[in-house]
């Protein structure tokens, strides 16, 4: 799955989409798709990623608690 990450404006692949989808999880390994030469993936935390579109990622993936507020 490609998203955004918002601080670099570039594109990322997010390697486990298991992570991205569980609210408890803070951040998520990416591969930033940049350049010729792919970089190593990373450890992206989920409030720096939207999707290409510039929505936000669904509260429910990113707040665990999410039905109590």
């Amino acid at each position: 799955m490609l998203l955004r990450d918002t601080q670099s404006g570039d594109l990322v692949e997010v390697m486990d989409t298991t992570a991205l989808v569980n609210p408890f999880a803070d951040s998520v390994m990416v591969q930033f798709q940049c350049g010729e030469d792919l970089p190593d993936p990373e450890i992206c935390t989920k409030s720096n990623l939207v999707f290409p579109s510039g929505e936000t990622l669904p509260e429910c993936w990113r707040n665990g608690h999410y039905r109590q507020s």
